[in-house]
């Protein structure tokens, strides 16, 4: 995989950009003032195309900034606009592996109501009809469980800030690693990562599909046996 400044380059055409933003790198610009995928992506058009001007390049999603994983940026505002269009109406499939605390049952679709603190930058679960609270959705799957710990594959259905993370915490599956929401210590990288992206092309109009599972030798992926790691095998549905 093509690498630039860190971020892996997985698919580009003419429309779309699919990369792997690593760890710790903010989505887009914020106030640390740090790299971000969304700035440092449009570097590599620039450079790559040898584009003098602004280069335009769309967020679509997003992923909090301690997480790793697949991205998808949109080349021209028409390819952004049906990008949006298919995570408004919950086409673009999201999934993610997770390693948490805990004993989850085999298969599981959690609803909840999410409010977010601004002044925090902190979410938490609500009752249903909390003043400005948004419905969460998501589906989860064990997949192996190795040194109390336990890898779970999780759909979005919804994209709220810190859903899964939050989610997850609020039913007794705390993600390790996870400091805000999971009790994670100093020094522990959040065991939450990006695997699968699920889209239709914007202009050719065919499904494709993109897989990229965490690094296996960082902890705590590297507890898990190598048979859990078949990403296609074990993609929700």
């Amino acid at each position: 995989m093509e690498q630039y400044h860190g971020v892996g380059i997985v698919y580009e055409d003419n429309h779309l950009l699919v990369v792997v933003k690593p760890p710790n790198m903010p989505t887009q610009a914020d106030a640390s003032g740090d790299p971000d995928l969304h700035g440092t992506m449009k570097r590599y058009i620039a450079e790559k195309y040898q584009k003098p001007g602004a280069v335009y390049l769309g967020l679509v999603h997003r992923l909090d900034r301690p997480v790793g994983g697949l991205v998808v940026l949109a080349r021209t505002s028409k390819a952004a606009d049906r990008l949006s269009r298919q995570v408004r109406d919950k086409t673009l499939a999201r999934q993610y592996v997770a390693a948490v605390r805990g004993t989850p049952e085999e298969e599981a679709e959690l609803q909840d109501w999410l409010l977010k603190d601004a002044a925090t930058n902190t979410v938490r679960a609500v009752p249903e009809g909390t003043p400005g609270a948004k419905d969460a959705w998501l589906r989860f799957a064990r997949v192996g469980s190795a040194d109390g710990l336990t890898l779970v594959r999780v759909k979005l259905f919804t994209g709220r800030s810190h859903q899964i993370r939050v989610q997850l915490a609020h039913h007794g599956m705390p993600i390790w690693g996870d400091a805000r929401y999971g009790g994670g210590r100093p020094g522990q990288q959040i065991a939450l990562w990006g695997a699968h992206l699920g889209l239709v092309h914007p202009t050719l109009k065919t499904p494709m599909h993109f897989d990229a599972l965490p690094p296996r030798d960082a902890m705590p992926w590297s507890s898990f046996g190598g048979e859990i790691w078949q990403a296609e095998s074990q993609i929700l549905l």
